[in-house]
């Protein structure tokens, strides 16, 4: 996706791109990290779902996909208009413990199928017999599009040598600290769509010069700027928010278009800095 095409293709909220099998996802969607499970992120996936956000991210590690089921429930718009994502955790990696662990999550989610499942972190020596279980689960129709998360290029590269459906979303750290633009070519070059986590930085955003100044000139907060540069990116995006206030305003970014010189100004931000863990060196 060129940049001409990608800022054309950047409509509103409930707007979408086209995976590799063809299936749809939104390009902004409600990450749920650190929201509690209950009251908090039943509220959050409501909230965001009343907003226009049709897209709602979670992981088993989050301890809130009752929560997310509930929520989903509660807001009255029919399954099949959202876009749900969960994560298999680590140790339920192998085989036969990915399609246990898959099973449960549906079963928390209170939903008959996912829209997109990913291998939360690439634990050495298993997450290829899990990325067959992922397989089969997506050829059964239990799941539109399978993916990764925390896969760096030599990651992805071992999992692509002898898979027979190939990752068609990689969702990584992504801020104006951690750019990785050789990793975003190559997941370009492969037809692999990017996904950012902690976007605004576990809210660092909100304090950087830069930022600031740039959102001054559109009327916008640095939240805004930082979303609208993942979008004119290419790269999806799941800002985390509890505040109703905060997940409208992280929506408000389809009335502006940042200049390719204000783009390069925060790709220049760039320092290669981690706000999350290693994918070559975690331990959890």
């Amino acid at each position: 996706m060129n940049t001409e095409t990608t800022i054309k293709s950047i409509t509103n909220l409930q707007g979408t791109w086209e995976l590799r099998n063809g299936y749809k996802m939104p390009y902004l969607g409600l990450g749920v990290w650190k929201a509690e499970d209950g009251e908090e992120v039943i509220n959050a996936v409501k909230w965001a779902i009343e907003a226009g956000y049709r897209h709602i991210d979670t992981a088993k590690a989050y301890d809130n996909e009752e929560g997310v089921g509930k929520g989903i429930k509660d807001s009255g718009v029919a399954r099949e208009e959202l876009f749900i994502t969960s994560k298999l955790w680590n140790n339920d990696q192998g085989y036969e413990s990915t399609l246990k662990a898959f099973d449960k999550t549906l079963q928390r989610l209170d939903t008959d199928y996912l829209d997109l499942y990913l291998i939360h972190w690439p634990v050495e020596g298993k997450y290829k017999n899990t990325w067959r279980a992922m397989e089969k689960l997506y050829k059964e129709g239990k799941i539109k599009a399978i993916g990764v998360s925390n896969f760096l290029e030599h990651h992805l590269m071992d999992l692509m040598k002898d898979c027979e459906v190939k990752p068609m979303v990689d969702q990584l750290e992504f801020h104006p600290w951690l750019v990785q633009e050789d990793l975003q070519k190559f997941c370009a070059e492969n037809d692999i769509q990017y996904e950012a986590w902690s976007p605004l930085m576990q809210g660092k955003a909100f304090e950087n010069e830069t930022l600031k100044e740039i959102g001054e000139k559109y009327g916008k907060t640095p939240a805004q700027v930082v979303l609208r540069w993942d979008l004119q990116n290419g790269v999806i995006t799941i800002p985390k928010s509890t505040s109703k206030d905060h997940i409208k305003s992280n929506a408000n970014v389809f009335d502006f278009e940042l200049s390719e010189e204000d783009m390069q100004t925060i790709t220049n931000l760039d320092k290669g800095r981690r706000i999350g863990p290693d994918p070559d060196n975690f331990d959890f």
